[in-house]
């Protein structure tokens, strides 16, 4: 039986303390988080290595394991994490419009080097998500600046979600990133028409049965290889109204993939 930890990422529920979140995350049904170390939540980057901290602490006495954050790349989140016992901080590579895509690529390739030392000095490693949109966003796009950088420290996060609308071949996508993969995303998405004259689209969160995303195709590939880390689901939803309700169910959903892909190998 695969037992992998499942995450859930907590961005939804910034307006509550850290023992109310603690609380609301095992009542939907989970025991580990990826938390949002951003301005407004719960621990703020400008104050990590004060507050993160003290909100892990928190978090840990509730019996909840904080697999990740997001966050950015100052010196004060990596010590932060590291205080806290947590290795893997998660970012996405945006792309500058204005500037030639290549050249937005070795910027981030300096920005990486440049945090080479932190990722030694604190034990924490930077996963990379693509990311629809102005990011780096296809699977062999991040393979492509994966491959500049040293995979001892920068590892991939692949998107199920931002993947399928993308129409990437999940076998593909995986195998390409498996050398790199530190952690899966796992929430899902359509492309939605959204305005006439001119025909705007835009990606339209869901349910994990009614995406793009075949989850149990993306489960029997992880799998398969021997994926035995984290898998993050991001609470995002397009109808913000009913999240907890989608998440509850979500939950239930990937665990009922994962355990008829063990009764059935």
């Amino acid at each position: 039986m695969k037992n992998n930890i499942i995450s859930v990422f907590t961005k939804p529920w910034k307006n509550i303390t850290a023992e109310e979140l603690a609380e609301h995350v095992l009542k939907l049904g989970f025991n580990a988080i990826e938390f949002p170390l951003r301005a407004g939540y719960q621990a703020e980057p400008q104050n990590a290595v004060r507050d993160f901290p003290k909100f892990a602490g928190i978090i840990k006495c509730h019996g909840i394991t904080i697999t990740s954050v997001a966050s950015d790349l100052t010196e004060p989140v990596f010590e932060a994490c590291a205080i806290a016992g947590v290795q893997l901080l998660r970012i996405m590579a945006d792309i500058d419009l204005k500037m030639n895509y290549f050249r937005s690529e070795i910027e981030w390739c300096r920005k990486l080097y440049n945090v080479l030392p932190y990722c030694e000095k604190y034990g924490v490693k930077v996963g990379i998500q693509q990311h629809s949109g102005a990011f780096i966003f296809t699977s062999m796009e991040l393979l492509r600046l994966l491959e500049k950088l040293d995979k001892k420290y920068i590892g991939a996060i692949w998107d199920a979600a931002h993947s399928a609308i993308g129409y990437e071949n999940p076998e593909i996508a995986i195998n390409l990133l498996w050398e790199y993969l530190v952690l899966v995303n796992f929430k899902n998405a359509y492309v939605k028409r959204v305005s006439d004259n001119p025909a705007t689209f835009y990606p339209y969160f869901t349910t994990g049965p009614d995406g793009v995303s075949d989850w149990k195709r993306c489960i029997d590939c992880l799998f398969k290889k021997g994926y035995d880390d984290v898998i993050c689901m991001p609470a995002e939803y397009t109808d913000t109204e009913n999240v907890d309700k989608y998440k509850t169910e979500d939950l239930a959903y990937l665990k009922n993939i994962i355990t008829s892909w063990s009764e059935e190998t």
